[in-house]
């Protein structure tokens, strides 16, 4: 019997994705990440109704559904690692640049430490509620139970498009894929919830999706950002393109590139952030059409397939809820690449992730850099 080290968050996704590996005859071992990321004065709900996750009530919840299901549980205290991921947020923000922790967080600690532990236990495989898949491009039915890794693994988007988080995965280090399974990816969010409850998972099964940066239950970034990094509280100007000054801000932290509400200048017309620039400390603003760039620069670049030795038509989605867009990628011998797109892109934010396509595979992806105008 293969066994699978799964990720439970305490959440529907998690929940049911041990549901699934039972079912489908795995040896399954549940695993919970304690990241210390909500003391006494961080509550675990947010006034809109969605919850963070990693949470002690997160933790229960969990362990409940593990007891239920009859599978060993463990928790294991990540905080140490976890506060290294804050401090990597904060000092992107400190930068002018807009981080993404979640890619970070799925690269490093969910699926590098997830399978260190799952190989300590002497695991087949690890698994994670995402939405995503993992397909054999040799073909065969991705539904049947793996006794042995896949050996040509390719990660495709999730069938729930909605829901899709391939685009948080495209980090993951490709000699990992092999190893990893998804059990929710093959399903809509409501067929999974529907699931949870005819398996008499009612603790889970209408609880709200966590949102999206779990260490920021507030919803403000800023506050994250300021107690760690008082210094970035420094005062700077609001410029037009041409140098006009239009006032003044108290941190670079406040603002990312396309943001048009919050400034707290006025101008003739809508004026949305084009750039950051931390040395003079120094928001530049302009009009809508002014955010448009032809291509980008990335660097640290993971790549899914070999390394394209010649220029790769794909789609390259720059932000979790970006469409994706038609374009072309060139690999640099440093590691990085630049991308052209066929149609020029608003919003192109240095310190966000760029991830590449073909169809619904994930090819690679990586940091954005700079935009191309």
């Amino acid at each position: 019997m293969p066994r699978v080290v799964l990720a439970m968050s305490g959440g529907v996704d998690s929940s049911a994705s041990a549901v699934l590996l039972k079912r489908q005859g795995y040896d399954v071992i549940g695993l919970f990440m304690r990241t210390g990321t909500h003391g006494h004065d961080q509550p675990d709900v947010r006034r809109d109704n969605k919850k963070g996750c990693c949470s002690a009530i997160d933790a229960g919840d969990a362990r409940r559904v593990a007891d239920k299901l009859d599978i060993p549980f463990y928790a294991l205290d990540f905080e140490r690692e976890f506060d290294q991921i804050i401090d990597y947020f904060t000092d992107e923000y400190a930068r002018g640049r807009t981080p993404n922790p979640c890619v970070v967080c799925n690269n490093w600690l969910k699926f590098g430490q997830l399978w260190a532990f799952g190989q300590k236990l002497g695991a087949d495989f690890i698994a994670t509620g995402h939405y995503a898949q993992i397909l054999d491009a040799a073909g065969g039915d991705p539904a049947t139970p793996r006794t042995a890794p896949v050996r040509q693994p390719e990660l495709h988007m999730g069938v729930d498009r909605d829901k899709d988080q391939s685009y948080v995965l495209h980090g993951i280090k490709r000699e990992v894929l092999p190893h990893l399974l998804f059990p929710v990816g093959g399903y809509t969010k409501p067929q999974i919830r529907q699931l949870a409850r005819e398996a008499g998972l009612l603790s889970v099964a209408d609880k709200p999706d966590s949102v999206e940066i779990c260490f920021v239950p507030s919803g403000r970034h800023t506050d994250v950002v300021r107690s760690r990094r008082p210094d970035v509280v420094r005062r700077g100007t609001i410029i037009e393109k041409d140098g006009t000054v239009l006032g003044e801000h108290d941190g670079l932290d406040r603002f990312t590139i396309g943001q048009r509400k919050g400034l707290g200048v006025a101008a003739g017309a809508r004026r949305f952030v084009l750039e950051l620039l931390p040395e003079s400390n120094t928001v530049v603003v302009g009009d809508e059409a002014d955010l448009l760039a032809r291509g980008l620069q990335a660097s640290h670049v993971n790549w899914l397939i070999d390394p394209p030795a010649m220029p790769l038509a794909c789609t390259a989605k720059i932000r979790y809820r970006h469409a994706g867009a038609p374009a072309t990628v060139t690999a640099r011998p440093d590691g990085g690449v630049e991308v052209q797109f066929d149609t020029p892109q608003a919003a192109v934010t240095p310190g966000q992730a760029v991830a590449f396509y073909s169809g619904t595979r994930v090819l690679g992806g990586g940091w954005i850099d700079q935009a191309l105008r």
